[in-house]
């Protein structure tokens, strides 16, 4: 796994071992970070990273210069991870240990991104993106970004966007 730019581009980050989580591959990343360097501004952005797994997305976006980056993950052993990338880069990302789902119902914080990355197997994706918008967690004209498996489909959604693929990886955007 690599950073692909910013201040820390071309970084590559060592996975240890037993780690359970599915880092969103360098190739999907790189397509995904080449949309979005065409519709947002990354500096002074704030982003919450959810279901964040290896940090993977949250060093990418605080690389590029993000004011702030929050990633949730419930996964001790993964938390842990995140963490100490975090110390040895000297990023600004808070790391928080919580279930994605209640984080998402009770925050009262707001973001310019939102990129969720959940296990291709937990029950409530297809609920993700009423709740991050029910609850107003988007600042206007803000971006959800739901990776997901070609199992789901969001086209019907309100305030779905376009999906982009990578291989087996699917990019739904929403505003």
């Amino acid at each position: 796994m690599r950073i692909i730019s910013g201040n820390n581009k071309g970084r590559h980050i060592i996975l240890p071992k037993g780690l359970t989580a599915r880092p969103t591959t360098d190739f999907a990343k790189e397509g995904l970070f080449d949309i979005l360097a065409n519709k947002i501004e990354f500096k002074n952005i704030s982003v919450l990273d959810v279901f964040s797994g290896t940090g993977s997305i949250s060093y990418e976006f605080a690389s590029r210069g993000a004011k702030s980056v929050i990633a949730v993950e419930l996964n001790l052993k993964q938390v842990a991870f995140i963490r100490d990338e975090v110390k040895k880069m000297r990023m600004n990302i808070k790391v928080m240990q919580a279930n994605a789902f209640f984080y998402l119902k009770k925050t009262k914080l707001n973001f310019d991104v939102i990129f969720c990355d959940p296990p291709y197997n937990i029950s409530g994706i297809d609920q993700i993106p009423d709740i991050i918008f029910d609850n107003r967690l988007l600042i206007p004209d803000g971006w959800l970004i739901l990776e997901h498996s070609t199992k789901y489909n969001f086209s019907e959604h309100r305030k779905f966007i376009e999906c982009r693929k990578y291989g087996s990886v699917h990019f739904s955007f929403f505003r």
